[in-house]
């Protein structure tokens, strides 16, 4: 999937423009909740392009239903920002995606690490979301039976 680099020129921004839109996504990032996965039109563009380990398309609809879905899959999900930086219209972000399985070892807390690259539009808005995160690490080496296959596939791979 080709996608536009960005809608605005970054040396129109300035950085007052840029912290007010960070701090914007990251409270909703940080804050969110099953509620608020609607109103995520306030901080993305409708055509908003998104890609994670699992996901690539663009639109604000689809963002909206993968957000929604971490809240029916997994119990008590939140990001934590760590940290954040910018220049121009862009940011990134590094991150704590903390969580519980449903099923399996429900009462054992889980940590994804990982970082986001934003772009935003003339508006503020997130027009480009590009999540960076190991999945086999991150999330297939906790999962009982599948994670021992993946870390013995890790220490056959090692050089």
């Amino acid at each position: 999937m080709h996608v536009a680099e960005s809608t605005s020129n970054p040396s129109q921004w300035n950085e007052s423009e840029l912290n007010a839109a960070l701090l914007r996504a990251v409270a909703a990032f940080e804050n969110m909740t099953p509620a608020s996965v609607s109103q995520l039109d306030q901080i993305y563009t409708a055509t908003a392009y998104f890609k994670d380990p699992f996901n690539e398309f663009a639109g604000i609809e689809d963002i909206k239903r993968v957000f929604g879905h971490m809240f029916i899959a997994l119990n008590e999900p939140r990001f934590e920002v760590t940290a954040n930086f910018g220049k121009g219209n862009e940011a990134f972000l590094s991150w704590n995606f903390i969580f519980k399985f449903k099923d399996t070892q429900p009462e054992v807390l889980q940590c994804i690490r990982g970082s986001t690259h934003l772009k935003f539009s003339e508006n503020g808005r997130v027009c480009y979301h590009r999540d960076y995160w190991d999945a086999a690490e991150e999330l297939y080496e906790k999962i009982p039976y599948l994670g021992g296959l993946m870390r013995w596939i890790k220490r056959r791979a090692a050089g």
